[in-house]
């Protein structure tokens, strides 16, 4: 029986330890919807938006791991966007608070959803960022957004 109390505890010890680790922003992303709209304007960049679970949600912690976190990605991705990341952690109450009117706003119905501005702060898509797995193929549908949205 102690060795399954053991097992028990030390389970829910990585659990912790691996919630804490998706608890922060990464690197090279904003949390603050309304400053990245100002400096999309000032830089002449499009806007992504990711609402996530950081916390809960397996495709949104999958998609942090393989996409989200990974320099190359935010350095690419950076040259035309500008990052934001707007969570709605289980384990941080206010975090999911102050961005629930942008749920609502945006009637997000899923997580992870990724919604791509123009810099005047208008929509030029969404979809489901569980879509494109990886860094590479992420960076390859942003860039067809980005051709389409300039095409319109």
């Amino acid at each position: 029986m102690k060795a399954i109390t053991r097992l028990a505890s030390f389970a829910v010890g990585i659990a912790a330890l691996t919630a804490s680790a998706f608890a922060t922003t990464p690197e090279g992303w904003s949390t603050d919807l309304k400053k990245a709209f100002e400096q999309a304007k000032k830089d002449n960049k499009a806007v992504l938006v990711e609402f996530t679970g950081s916390d809960w949600c397996p495709p949104c912690i999958a998609m942090r791991k393989n996409v989200f976190s990974k320099k190359e990605f935010v350095k690419e991705a950076s040259e035309d966007f500008i990052l934001v990341e707007l969570d709605f952690p289980k384990g941080d109450k206010s975090v999911a608070e102050k961005n629930e009117p942008f749920a609502k706003k945006y009637q997000i119905e899923g997580f992870p959803t990724v919604i791509l501005f123009d810099s005047d702060g208008k929509e030029f898509t969404r979809f489901f960022a569980s879509q494109y797995p990886d860094t590479e193929k992420f960076l390859n549908h942003l860039d067809e957004s980005l051709e389409k949205k300039d095409l319109d």
